[in-house]
């Protein structure tokens, strides 16, 4: 005879039991997808934070939370791109990334993205030094760290506009059949070649474009609002002689920076390894050496690389911090970011 499926209901409910223990001894306060896993609560807040302070026109889903020595690392997701976070278990302090500084026969595991040994900090005095500086900034135009780097020029421009000819954003990426790739996809792609054409043939309409561009990441209406030749643009990103030229020698220029042992053999010593780069007279600088990234700080990178440093450096800028990704406003009131694209 058959027996009814109410005789096996003790058993089942036993099992399920076990289940959910064996899931509660491992730390899992979750089952069937029901409650949050432990480091949610928290993450969930830096989240929330991120949304509300440091992100504008993007929003940043949370992703696999997971305890990593003292605080739970998270993934979040902004655009389609993934990124590495920290927060520790109280919910309280934030971290955008992190070193491990155990040492190497530990089987402590710390918060950190890669193992690196921290340099020492830069100074004005170890800076290479030219009667005409250039400061090359490597970004793509949708990573909220790229854009981070664009406000803060646009900011330093807009405040020294004689500075403009002393800084140049360069774009990173590279082409396959005369098709141009970039690390969030052809839309991003596109837009560098835009950005590179304007900043080519239409030079005094370039920081009229990228300063209405890094608001809302709108087209047609900063081409109008910043006088652009609509019609010179599209031929340029039309005609392989003239953007995919122009913009391959940001290419070139970024394959030299990184051409070198220790990028071969460690991505994290590349010079242009991410999005924001900055290059002072050929020689990577880090803005966090002087402050951040602030207008303040890139400024005064820039300065350091003058045999004799203009009028214009006793200028005093914001020292405030930029307000990453899409912002209608230059700070977002947020706390500081040290993140880029790779």
């Amino acid at each position: 005879m058959v027996k009814s499926w109410k005789t096996y209901l003790p058993i089942i409910i036993t099992a399920l039991l076990v289940i959910i223990l064996i899931g509660m001894g491992k730390g899992q306060t979750s089952f069937l997808g029901l409650t949050l896993q432990p480091g949610q609560k928290a993450a969930q807040k830096a989240i929330d934070f991120i949304n509300k302070n440091m992100l504008q026109g993007q929003t940043a889903v949370l992703g696999d939370v997971k305890a990593v020595s003292d605080v739970y690392e998270f993934k979040l997701k902004i655009a389609e791109q993934e990124y590495a976070s920290y927060v520790t278990k109280d919910g309280k302090i934030l971290f955008t990334s992190g070193v491990d500084i155990t040492p190497a026969t530990s089987t402590a595991a710390a918060a950190s993205t890669t193992t690196t040994t921290q340099a020492p900090k830069q100074t004005c005095v170890d800076l290479t030094k030219a009667n005409q500086p250039l400061l090359e900034a490597f970004v793509v135009s949708q990573c909220p760290y790229g854009l981070q780097m664009q406000r803060i020029l646009s900011e330093i421009v807009k405040s020294i506009p004689e500075v403009a000819k002393y800084i140049k954003v360069e774009y990173m990426g590279d082409i396959t059949n005369n098709k141009v790739n970039s690390m969030h996809g052809d839309e991003e792609a596109q837009e560098n070649l835009r950005q590179v054409c304007i900043r080519e043939e239409q030079a005094n309409q370039y920081w009229d474009y990228i300063s209405c561009h890094i608001q809302k990441g709108e087209v047609d209406s900063c081409l109008t609002s910043a006088k652009i030749n609509e019609n010179s643009l599209t031929t340029c990103m039309k005609d392989n002689n003239k953007g995919l030229a122009y913009i391959q020698k940001d290419f070139d220029n970024q394959d030299k920076y990184n051409n070198t042992p220790e990028c071969k053999n460690d991505p994290t010593k590349c010079a242009v390894g991410g999005s924001p780069a900055l290059i002072l007279n050929e020689k990577a600088v880090s803005e966090f050496d002087f402050g951040g990234r602030t207008a303040e700080a890139v400024k005064t990178v820039l300065c350091c690389g003058f045999n004799n440093q203009p009028s214009f450096c006793s200028q005093k800028l914001t020292t405030e911090q930029a307000a990453t990704s899409f912002s209608e406003t230059y700070s977002s009131g947020g706390s500081a970011s040290s993140g880029n694209c790779n």
